[in-house]
């Protein structure tokens, strides 16, 4: 699979050989070509797993400024390629400056918190529509509608904050409702070390994604520590968890929602740790692991774009936007809303 978004080639398909012909960039599969691409209509390559690149190609991609990244099939960062001239110094300059500069550092911790509230309010309303309604689900409908009504009023990252911590816990105070199979409750969101399965899987659920968004964030050439919405601290990728926001409530409480309401999991997946800590075991983790694959290669409607892209390069389309919007490139931050 390949994909061609703000001028960026994702190849995915897996065996592939990407050379250079002429002007042009030709992706072929044992002698077959596949598709053709003018160098001149792309400013960067991505390439997923077993994806091979001639040297011709590679010194070209360098000479004229394209940036080429690699990563591994399941999506984790390997490495990244820059020619003599690289825009990534003045890039993260850029980020550290909006992150100094209050108001813009307001402006994208409101965005991030505006997508999570509307996706999770998404789930919330899916949830009302193929359930009915309950108090618990209706408290947290009201209390999303009241922080968007509320969040372009606030003035400082702390509000937002606040903001997006009301809706956070009526949220997960209605996410037992969610729930359809009796063998598992939910009483609350709780970490370090998560007390019951749900919470063990859906904080294993963000980790993973966590790995995806810092991977898309590097890159692009962004640091994935200097973030806007979450403190910064040492060793923490304060800007993957903002990004991760955007996808929180869409891609890992639905994808959690779906395996105990589906039963691929069930409490035999799942073993408790000396200390009252809960865990998914090995066999947990792989069902997990092999059903986010399959999320990651499922299409969705991006907002901005006319053709469907894959789930798995959401987090690296909303890192390039974001790092354009940094550049001076766009006007605005567009977060992603799904559907």
């Amino acid at each position: 699979m390949t994909t061609e978004l703000l001028n960026t080639l994702y190849v995915q398909t897996q065996g592939v050989y990407l050379r250079l012909e002429g002007d042009t960039l030709r992706i072929q599969h044992e002698e077959v070509t596949l598709r053709n691409v003018p160098l001149h209509h792309l400013g960067g390559l991505v390439m997923f797993g077993n994806v091979l690149i001639s040297p011709f190609l590679l010194h070209r991609c360098a000479e004229e400024g394209l940036e080429v990244a690699w990563f591994t099939e399941s999506g984790r960062f390997q490495g990244r390629l820059s020619g003599p001239v690289s825009g990534n110094v003045l890039l993260r300059r850029a980020q550290y400056r909006a992150l100094d500069h209050p108001s813009s550092a307001l402006y994208l911790a409101l965005r991030f918190v505006e997508s999570k509230l509307k996706n999770s309010r998404l789930v919330l309303q899916r949830a009302v529509r193929e359930r009915g309604e309950t108090e618990a689900l209706s408290a947290a409908l009201a209390e999303h509608e009241a922080a968007l009504r509320m969040l372009p009023q606030a003035r400082t990252v702390d509000e937002v904050r606040g903001l997006e911590g009301q809706a956070a816990s009526a949220y997960f105070a209605a996410f037992g409702d969610l729930l359809l199979s009796g063998e598992f409750r939910f009483d609350g969101r709780n970490k370090r070390p998560p007390r019951d399965p749900v919470n063990a899987l859906l904080g294993f659920i963000y980790a993973l994604l966590t790995t995806q968004c810092t991977a898309a964030l590097e890159g692009v050439g962004l640091d994935p520590q200097a973030g806007f919405l979450h403190a910064l601290r040492p060793g923490r990728n304060a800007l993957a968890l903002d990004l991760l926001e955007e996808f929180r409530a869409w891609w890992a409480d639905r994808l959690a929602l779906s395996l105990l309401n589906r039963k691929q999991l069930s409490p035999k997946h799942f073993e408790e740790r000396p200390g009252g800590a809960v865990l998914l075991n090995e066999e947990g983790r792989k069902v997990v692991i092999t059903a986010f694959q399959g999320r990651r290669q499922e299409t969705v409607q991006h907002p901005l774009f006319k053709e469907p892209v894959p789930v798995g390069l959401l987090p690296h389309i909303q890192a390039r936007l974001l790092a354009r919007y940094l550049r001076g490139d766009l006007p605005e931050y567009s977060p992603f809303v799904g559907r």
